[in-house]
């Protein structure tokens, strides 16, 4: 599969927030080149055209893999927000105690085909968070459009806990159990990062979303952004059944180490 190839473009009627966006998305779109872009895509990608949210994607769908999937992350998700309950309350509680803000961050995150959603997090990081971004963003120790830094001074004491230990994510089950996000799949990106996309990155997002997926099992935050897509890429080509439950059967350790958890 050649690295230059083009994964996904514009087509058809799109939001006026799109369409502003075109220029980092597709730049190639801009020059004219649709018909080219696309021929390649097609000779390239094995798999059927999809059209979503004003974007062409080619994906196997694996209909059958996605119900069992689905299945299995509502029915085990829901088993764990009911047994681990007190859990929740007692990180929520932690949080409070510790500086009077709010216990859960919310965030827009691009999930399947495009498509934005509340993501959910307990807070580990300041309140001001977001608005500081700016004053920090140029001491970013990873390559490419995602931000890391392993003694990012808006994070809490107690952040750096949850962090560490991978627990300000259960919230997410939350988002599984909606079906915004899976057990496996890629790392749901931001918004701003989505808007510096490539058109080969821009792939990553014809599946759905994870909480784990061979980037987290394979060291996080040391692996910088275009490690990253080309991890999302082999599962991509990989994801079945058997490979979930490898992937999963692996994040126990990689948890309990912490490699990569800042």
């Amino acid at each position: 599969m050649e690295k230059d190839m083009v994964m996904a473009m514009v087509t058809g009627t799109a939001t006026d927030s799109a369409a502003r966006r075109r220029t980092n998305y597709y730049p190639d779109y801009q020059k004219g080149r649709r018909t080219e872009i696309k021929e390649k895509a097609k000779k390239n990608v094995m798999g059927k055209e999809v059209e979503r949210n004003g974007v062409i994607f080619y994906v196997d769908e694996k209909k059958f893999y996605n119900f069992i999937k689905r299945v299995f992350d509502f029915t085990m998700a829901m088993l764990f927000v009911i047994v681990f309950f007190w859990l929740f309350l007692g990180i929520a509680l932690v949080i409070k105690l510790d500086d009077g803000g709010p216990v859960f961050y919310v965030s827009n995150r691009v999930g399947l085909y495009g498509k934005e959603f509340k993501f959910y997090k307990f807070r580990s990081m300041r309140t001001d968070a977001d608005q500081v971004f700016e004053s920090v963003k140029n001491k970013n120790e990873t390559k490419g459009e995602l931000f890391k830094m392993k003694k990012d001074p808006r994070v809490t004491r107690v952040g750096r806990f949850l962090r560490r230990t991978s627990m300000d994510e259960l919230p997410q089950f939350f988002n599984i159990i909606k079906g915004d996000i899976s057990f496996v799949g890629p790392r749901s990106p931001l918004p701003r990062e989505v808007e510096n996309y490539t058109d080969y990155s821009m792939q990553r997002l014809s599946v759905i979303g994870g909480l784990s997926c061979y980037w987290q099992i394979s060291g996080r935050s040391a692996i910088d952004f275009k490690g990253m897509v080309e991890l999302d890429y082999k599962y991509i080509k990989e994801r079945g059944i058997l490979t979930d439950l490898k992937i999963l059967l692996l994040t126990i350790p990689a948890v309990i180490k912490g490699d990569g958890a800042y």
